[in-house]
């Protein structure tokens, strides 16, 4: 990107629409500190990067896998001190090992959704055949 290039922002409907995330939920990850604005216009209106929407996006999908807040913020965290340019081997590997272990605990939720989703398809097929 050339020096004089901005990234491009986008207002925080459009993020909405893109993370499928409410305002209200995009302004409380705001609030709480998870998620702020890379900027914010002239007359005060949030303004998002790209990496602000990734991280919203990261944030609606370790939502319905039962992650507090914190946890989140913890993922999110870990996330840049393995990615940012001059950490330290050693905040790397941390990161990493965090970054793991939520790893399985993410693993271990889908597994838990997978037999919901089959106890849902089960009922499913038992009301159909009731009804039909």
């Amino acid at each position: 990107m050339a020096s004089d290039e901005r990234p491009a922002l986008r207002k925080i409907g459009e993020v909405a629409e893109a993370t499928e995330l409410s305002i209200k939920t995009i302004r409380h990850y705001d609030e709480v500190g998870l998620v702020q604005p890379s900027a914010r216009s002239a007359g005060g209106f949030r303004l998002y990067t790209q990496d602000d929407v990734d991280r919203l996006l990261t944030i609606r999908r370790m939502k319905p896998l039962g992650f507090s807040l914190e946890e989140m913020g913890e993922v999110l965290e870990a996330i840049d001190a393995s990615t940012a340019d001059g950490t330290s081997a050693a905040t790397r590997q941390s990161a990493r090992e965090v970054l793991l272990a939520f790893r399985t605990r993410a693993e271990e939720a889908c597994e838990g959704l997978r037999v919901q989703l089959d106890y849902a398809r089960e009922l499913t097929r038992r009301l159909g055949d009731v009804v039909l």
